[in-house]
């Protein structure tokens, strides 16, 4: 399996396309607006484009979609929510995605949190999880609840340690720069900090993880360990997840 990511600048939402060969058929997970950058990551393969697969209904992953289903000819798959008007198939969890071309199958997971109707798209250890699962961080609840969402998170926890994680945007120094605030003595945390440094200095994206990375440093996969227990108080697990996700919400990148 081929994936390639979108070279999109920060807080623009990330873009992949999975191939079996460069030049071979190609399917798309998000495709946000404007569409010519879409084109330019196709182009790069290049790749024939046969499917799209959308997570969530927000702008800023299905805006170029339909432009692009058109000029290809290719099926979009779609959560089951109408403000994705566009869509040849609806999706939700425990439905199964075979593709021909590429041959490549996914299973779908049901991740509400940052949305209601947030799907996950998971297969050849890869993991598609749009904006709920970031590295380092976890998505924004626009409609969902903390229950949810920490529901969804450790559904997506519990996939194999190998998996790589596909995320929606290019967080992670911002995540980690939180994070360590919330979770000083992880030293899992601490390397990724530093490696993540690295690589945004050379302009390298920090995505995919994996995982087991994130299971080691990514605090809103950790409410339950003893440095998160005292970090966010005697509450239950939900509220220190609802605690942690307010203080990431009231968080702002120190200067450099």
């Amino acid at each position: 399996m081929i994936v390639e990511r979108s070279m999109n600048d920060d807080f623009v939402s990330n873009t992949y396309v999975v191939a079996d060969e460069p030049g071979g058929h190609a399917v798309m997970i998000d495709a946000g607006g404007p569409v010519e950058p879409l084109l330019q990551l196709l182009t790069r393969g290049p790749f024939e484009l046969t499917h799209i697969l959308l997570t969530h209904h927000h702008d800023d992953h299905i805006g170029g979609a339909r432009a692009l289903a058109a000029r290809h000819g290719c099926r979009v798959y779609a959560p089951r929510d109408e403000r994705i008007e566009h869509a040849d198939a609806r999706v939700g969890g425990g439905d199964h995605v075979v593709l021909e071309r590429p041959a490549f199958a996914f299973d779908v997971l049901a991740i509400p949190g940052h949305t209601l109707s947030h799907v996950a798209y998971h297969g050849a250890g890869v993991l598609f999880c749009g904006d709920t699962l970031f590295s380092v961080g976890c998505g924004r609840l626009f409609e969902g609840t903390p229950a949810q969402m920490l529901a969804s998170l450790e559904r997506l926890a519990a996939l194999p340690g190998d998996t790589r994680v596909c995320c929606g945007h290019e967080y992670t120094q911002a995540n980690c720069a939180f994070a360590r605030g919330i979770d000083p003595a992880n030293d899992a945390l601490a390397a990724r900090a530093a490696q993540v440094d690295v690589q945004r200095a050379r302009g390298e994206p920090t995505v995919p993880s994996t995982l087991a990375d994130e299971r080691a440093s990514n605090p809103f996969l950790r409410i339950d360990a003893p440095a998160m227990r005292d970090a966010l108080g005697d509450g239950d697990r939900v509220e220190r997840f609802a605690e942690l996700r307010r203080r990431k919400d009231a968080f702002r990148m120190p200067a450099p």
